[in-house]
């Protein structure tokens, strides 16, 4: 398994999520992404998009308007 980093601050709802999906396509099964965002929209974007794609939302954090999202790839 790896991690990939995606730095999505000071970009607007729904680009996070966006860039985010387009990433998760090119991971294997069981891959995680992470993305910072400093949208407080993204949150739930993210809640939402894995909900819907069958991916998980593993963790989320927030330090000084910065919010971390940790999404694992779920099965094709």
């Amino acid at each position: 398994m790896s991690e990939n980093l995606i730095d999505a601050q000071f970009q607007k709802s729904p680009i996070p999520v966006l860039r985010a999906a387009r990433a998760l396509r090119s991971l294997a099964p069981g891959d995680k992404l992470r993305i910072l965002a400093t949208d407080p929209a993204a949150l739930q974007d993210f809640r939402d998009f894995c909900k819907t794609t069958g991916n998980a939302l593993v963790a989320t954090s927030e330090t000084k308007g910065v919010y971390s999202f940790s999404v694992k790839r779920g099965a094709l």
